[in-house]
């Protein structure tokens, strides 16, 4: 489904959802659960693209329904993966370490096949695709959560940052979340952007008042 000029939503396994922008050459956001290669191929292959033209993987966070693709992708494509190093450092855990902390989100990082290798981006930093896509640190879901915002098409991809529960715009999970607190206290960084539509991992995009609705959030966080 495009869900903006050459901005494809796609569902692959378990219903992961990433991002196809297609221009000249091709940018993906996210990377689905293993085995994930086949469906995105078969939806570039509808468009009359190939995986052969795929440049960057920019992963949102390094859970396993968003990475867990990423090396069949490059194996196939020789994509540029792009990570934040928070996330890329949570990958390296041992399973001592998770067991000894009792942390969910260190055992689900210990059970995440990440990239083989990754070049680490930081807040604030650019990428070419869709006349500019700004990286802007997310922290909390994980300690290196990003989302990506378009200014051009005023498109903000989240990731897992945000979810929508009973038709209405929400926080990050409480259950897949590394700091909750820290999580909502990140959306005041999506609050300053001008957004038409959020694009999420999980759920069809929203365009009901987005800014006002990311604003709301923000002040909800502060005051709790």
């Amino acid at each position: 489904m495009e869900i903006a000029p050459s901005v494809h939503a796609v569902r692959l396994l378990g219903g992961a959802g990433v991002f196809l922008i297609c221009e000249s050459r091709m940018t993906l956001i996210d990377a689905g659960l293993p085995g994930s290669g086949r469906g995105l191929a078969r939806y570039a292959s509808r468009l009359g693209r190939s995986l052969d033209e795929l440049d960057t993987i920019v992963c949102t966070h390094a859970h396993p329904d968003h990475i867990g693709g990423v090396r069949e992708l490059v194996a196939e494509s020789g994509a540029n993966v792009l990570m934040h190093p928070a996330d890329l450092a949570g990958l390296s855990v041992t399973l001592r370490e998770a067991v000894a902390e009792r942390s969910r989100g260190k055992l689900i990082a210990f059970l995440t096949r990440g990239p083989e290798d990754a070049t680490p981006i930081q807040d604030g930093d650019e990428l070419p695709a869709l006349g500019g896509l700004r990286v802007i640190h997310t922290p909390g879901h994980t300690p290196g959560t990003i989302c990506l915002y378009a200014p051009r098409h005023r498109l903000l991809f989240v990731g897992d940052a945000l979810q929508v529960i009973r038709g209405r715009v929400t926080f990050a999970s409480p259950i897949f979340s590394h700091d909750l607190p820290l999580a909502r206290a990140s959306i005041a960084r999506l609050a300053e952007l001008d957004v038409e539509t959020i694009a999420f991992s999980h759920y069809p995009p929203w365009r009901d008042r987005s800014s006002a609705t990311l604003r709301a959030l923000a002040r909800r966080a502060a005051s709790a």
